[in-house]
């Protein structure tokens, strides 16, 4: 008879052990972070805000962060939501403490970050998305959905020369390699 182990399977961790550096870049795999894709009402925002105790960002690209949590505006009804730590940061419970109807889906483990920091970061991620990235028309707290190469990202800007790249963990390592050819061409 087989033996069937007790201890919990071991997540692989996306871009593990990757870092990438160019003159101007710095290229690096975020931590596992807990996200919830949210979803509710404009007369529910309050009482999530309240049971997150996080204010909701209700106008575009715009976020919001307190205790150690970010909320991304995404759309009139739709957020995500970022927690420091891998599960612990309570989001799934807070929203369902609001008391409200929700849609609250846990995407920890279908996003990985990547952060970009450095002078030309702008540079490296305008290598595959034709957003424009100046700090005046996306200033410090700026997001949104938006392309990178041919897959999705939700770019949030955490810094004049930083930017937080979140993306779906299969397309990581693509998005990974076109960072860093970016970074290789920008230079200042």
């Amino acid at each position: 008879m087989a033996e069937v182990s007790s201890s919990k399977a071991a997540r692989t961790l996306a871009l593990s052990g990757i870092r990438g550096r160019a003159a101007s870049v710095s290229i690096i795999p975020a931590a596992p972070a807990e996200r919830v894709s949210l979803r509710a009402r404009p007369e529910d925002v309050t009482a999530l805000s309240s049971a997150l105790e996080l204010e909701l960002p209700t106008k575009p690209k715009t976020s919001a962060t307190n205790n150690m949590r970010t909320a991304l505006w995404l759309g009139p009804d739709e957020w995500l939501v970022i927690g420091d730590g891998e599960g612990e940061s309570g989001l799934m419970a807070a929203c369902a403490a609001s008391g409200v109807l929700c849609s609250a889906v846990d995407v920890s483990h279908r996003n990985t970050a990547i952060w970009v920091e450095g002078a030309g970061a702008a540079a490296a991620i305008n290598a595959g998305c034709p957003l424009d990235l100046s700090l005046k028309a996306f200033p410090v707290g700026a997001c949104t959905r938006t392309i990178f190469g041919k897959v999705e990202i939700v770019l949030l800007r955490t810094g004049e020369e930083s930017f937080r790249v979140e993306v779906w963990r299969s397309f990581s390592d693509y998005a990974y390699a076109l960072l860093a050819e970016g970074a290789l061409d920008a230079t200042f």
